[in-house]
């Protein structure tokens, strides 16, 4: 049972991380695509309907966590203490950026709040992806189960090692490219005229560094944890997400060339979906790996009770049902375009 919650677990944050990731990415891009005040509106009112809603997913995602791996809950989130704190801060500083920007008509004020949302973003992103860099390389868990981290030691991946080391600021900085091409994608779907232009161009030019740091991170993640080789050799598979990453960054390239925004934009959804499902395949059987393998959590010591792990079933099948069907709604429901005619603050 507790491998059924380890991928919906997964899956969970691989939604996440497509829907907050172009939230992220269109912040990254605010003062790059946007250069007038009508033009940072439209591109705020082009996630205005959705970016607080993508967050349930994290939400859901921690509250899932606890109860299907409450050891996992309790060692990452006292050895992360530090780092989530700044995540949590910069959460709620992105959404002052989005909220008060337009609560004044002062341009120092607009302007403080326009760079608070990009800045924040941005370091959203490089958080979540030294996050992601600290999970598959393995954090240096003690005999007793426990671990901390600073934020940094000496930047070399040994047995001590700090929140930030080469590797993880290697996946930190993929995590900015591909995110900051996702919003890029969205920007070039969702608005119109000059915004649409200026994220076109800025996608084809990211698109290219996304894909080399996708092939650095992937050889350097080969080196650091060589568990991940062993585990995708154990699950063949799982070559399966190599095909939708690749898939979807050649997809991503085609349909933008082509003029297909909204394909162009759900391939790029279907590389971030298969790199972190590659992710997973690579760290299982463990939760939280360790420096030392033999001290590493698996997900079979991390799970609650099998009857909980049953019962828990029971609630979240019809929690999810409803959060999709909303998200579904929700999204069915924007405009196709937000053009920047438009009066409407966000």
């Amino acid at each position: 049972m507790e491998t059924v919650w380890f991928w919906l677990l997964a899956w969970m944050l691989g939604t996440y991380v497509v829907l907050d990731g172009f939230d992220f990415g269109v912040g990254i891009l605010h003062l790059f695509v946007a250069k007038s005040e009508a033009e940072r509106k439209q591109v705020i009112r082009s996630i205005g309907p959705v970016w607080d809603g993508n967050e349930v997913w994290l939400v859901a995602a921690g509250g899932t966590m606890f109860f299907a791996f409450p050891k996992l809950f309790a060692v990452g989130f006292s050895g992360f203490y530090l780092a989530l704190m700044i995540i949590l801060w910069l959460l709620i500083f992105r959404a002052f950026g989005i909220e008060l920007r337009h609560q004044l008509e002062d341009p120092i004020w607009t302007q403080f709040w326009d760079v608070a949302f990009a800045a924040a973003s941005l370091l959203l992103a490089v958080c979540l992806g030294a996050a992601l860099g600290n999970l598959v390389r393995g954090v240096p868990l003690k005999e007793d189960g426990t671990f901390f981290e600073p934020l940094w030691t000496d930047f070399r991946v040994g047995q001590q090692t700090g929140i930030l080391d080469w590797y993880t600021v290697l996946v930190a900085l993929t995590a900015v490219l591909a995110l900051a091409h996702h919003g890029a994608l969205w920007l070039n779907a969702r608005t119109d005229e000059a915004v649409a232009e200026r994220a076109n161009r800025l996608a084809g030019r990211l698109w290219l560094l996304v894909v080399m740091f996708s092939i650095i991170t992937t050889l350097a993640t080969v080196v650091v944890q060589p568990n991940v080789t062993e585990s995708l050799s154990a699950r063949p598979w799982g070559v399966v997400f190599v095909g939708v990453a690749v898939a979807g960054l050649i997809g991503a390239y085609v349909f933008r060339r082509r003029g297909r925004e909204l394909q162009a934009f759900l391939a790029s959804a279907g590389y971030l979906y298969g790199m972190v499902a590659l992710a997973a395949i690579g760290i299982y059987p463990y939760v939280l790996p360790g420096r030392d393998p033999a001290l590493g959590l698996t997900a079979q010591a991390a799970a609650a009770a099998e009857t909980g792990l049953v019962m828990a079933m029971y609630w979240w099948i019809p929690g999810m049902l409803l959060a999709c069907g909303y998200f579904v709604y929700l999204y069915w429901t924007m405009p196709a375009k937000f053009s920047i005619h438009d009066t409407a603050e966000h």
